[in-house]
């Protein structure tokens, strides 16, 4: 698009956004990645994921660049070999994890190993373990070692205004010891404060020596504004909220309708829809 600088890197989220509610990565994004690579321009995908749970889009991708799982609470390459990571304080996860059980919520710790859970019939931990493509380990309580080992905590619940206000508590009594944001309705993830998807923006534009004016960023989630604030052009996705839309320079269709696909090729490539 004119008046623009020449987009160099497409960051990508990947729920809600690379794939279906399925969570089918479709002929048409696969296509348009590969459409992306023959005009020079680079993929990269983050997401609240683990690392291991975004393996299954390596290959199909063609990803060639650091892969940033948990919102940038570690950075892998292609063989999933951590090049960097972030762990939570113990005392602020501890104090997340007692702000996330009083305020009603489920929680999952995730460690750079471990998906840690005490209850595997609780909400969407079967939903989870079918898009991540492995098992939870269950115990019957956070330890202390847990939260030393804590890159992630999340939590859960479908009470959405509760998930909500918890957010809001997290960040009012955390403040800048941790990033807390939305990657779902009914997720709040809580991180080390360098770990957000907009930190992800700031890291590849330094890795990759490409100016943050020349990334785009595509989304669907609240987390995801993060990374629109410090990229050159951001794209929401037809199926985000309108706070989110509102805060994107476009809007595209929906993952449902190969929303991503279609942003590649009328936003980034510059192509007719």
């Amino acid at each position: 698009m004119t008046g623009r600088p020449p987009i160099a890197l497409l960051l990508a989220d990947v729920d809600g956004t690379l794939v279906t509610q399925d969570k089918v990565l479709t002929p048409e994004a696969q296509a348009a990645a590969r459409e992306l690579r023959t005009a020079g321009i680079s993929l990269a995908v983050t997401s609240g994921r683990p690392p291991k749970g975004m393996r299954m889009l390596i290959e199909p991708l063609a990803l060639d660049t650091v892969i940033a799982g948990f919102n940038g609470g570690v950075y892998v390459d292609t063989k999933l070999i951590v090049l960097d990571q972030r762990t939570l304080d113990p005392d602020v996860a501890r104090e997340g994890l007692d702000i996330v059980t009083g305020g009603g919520l489920d929680a999952w710790l995730y460690t750079g190993e471990d998906w840690l859970i005490r209850d595997p019939d609780a909400p969407h931990v079967a939903r989870e373990a079918f898009t991540v493509q492995f098992d939870a380990r269950i115990v019957p309580s956070f330890t202390d070692e847990h939260l030393r080992q804590c890159i992630k905590m999340v939590g859960v619940s479908d009470d959405y205004p509760r998930v909500q206000q918890c957010e809001q508590a997290v960040q009012r009594t955390l403040g800048d010891r941790a990033s807390a944001t939305r990657s779902q309705p009914y997720y709040l993830d809580i991180t080390h404060p360098q770990a957000n998807k907009g930190a992800v923006v700031e890291h590849l534009s330094r890795l990759l020596s490409i100016p943050a004016d020349r990334i785009a960023t595509i989304g669907d989630g609240i987390n995801d504004t993060l990374m629109f604030a410090k990229s050159g052009f951001s794209i929401a996705m037809g199926n985000a909220s309108d706070e989110v839309k509102g805060r994107a320079n476009v809007v595209a269709d929906a993952n449902e309708q190969d929303g991503f696909a279609k942003a590649v090729r009328r936003f980034i490539l510059g192509r007719d829809a």
